[in-house]
């Protein structure tokens, strides 16, 4: 019976010291996010497959990832394509896209060197994100040297299309992840989906 219980309590020991080390791998994975902020643009008014929305898709994305991994935003606003029906939207899109244009936004970040993580969301226009994000990763190419950076897109079948690419052109220094894309028509009951892959993350 001695033996038994022995082999019974070293058993025990073993789990629970499995047990713990993968609470303190956790806890030291999520402390390790540090900071964490989210840059996005998104589309609000005339949208394939969801119509006329008062919210862009992204922006819905952008504000479960605030909630659950306690990030802060940064909207890439411009006023560009305001009231614009979605046909000459994606024309203009294509156009910007063929000429490599920069588009200007409003506001700026004063201070990327605080955050450990950085989120970056959009949707899929014509391959890629729309052209005004590729203003802001020419204005901030040499921030993110060193940092986390989480790619993320909202689309009606394009994924993420040549996203996470780009960025990692964009930000070479940067640790670039694969990325998450979500359907545009799924954002508003899709919040599980977004929780599911932060937890995965260790957010």
């Amino acid at each position: 019976m001695s033996k038994i219980r022995t082999i019974i309590a070293a058993t025990l020991a073993l789990f629970l010291s499995v047990s713990c080390n993968g609470v303190e791998k956790n806890e030291k994975s999520m402390e390790n996010k540090g900071k964490a902020l989210v840059v996005f643009f998104s589309h609000a008014g005339d949208n394939y497959a969801v119509g006329n929305i008062e919210v862009g898709n992204t922006k819905i994305v952008a504000d479960y990832i605030s909630e659950i991994a306690g990030a802060d935003q940064f909207e890439i606003v411009t006023h560009k394509y305001d009231g614009m029906a979605y046909t000459p939207l994606i024309n203009l899109a294509q156009e910007e896209a063929r000429k490599g244009e920069l588009p200007p936004y409003e506001g700026e970040i004063t201070d990327l060197s605080q955050y450990d993580t950085v989120f970056i969301g959009g949707p899929v226009w014509w391959g890629t994100y729309p052209q005004v994000m590729f203003t802001f990763f020419k204005k901030h190419e040499n921030d993110l040297k060193g940092k986390t950076v989480i790619p993320f897109t909202t689309h009606e079948g394009s994924g993420l299309a040549n996203c996470v690419e780009d960025v990692k052109e964009a930000f070479p220094g940067a640790n670039v992840t694969k990325g998450f894309s979500i359907y545009g028509h799924d954002v508003r009951s899709g919040k599980n989906k977004v929780e599911k892959w932060l937890k995965g993350l260790g957010f």
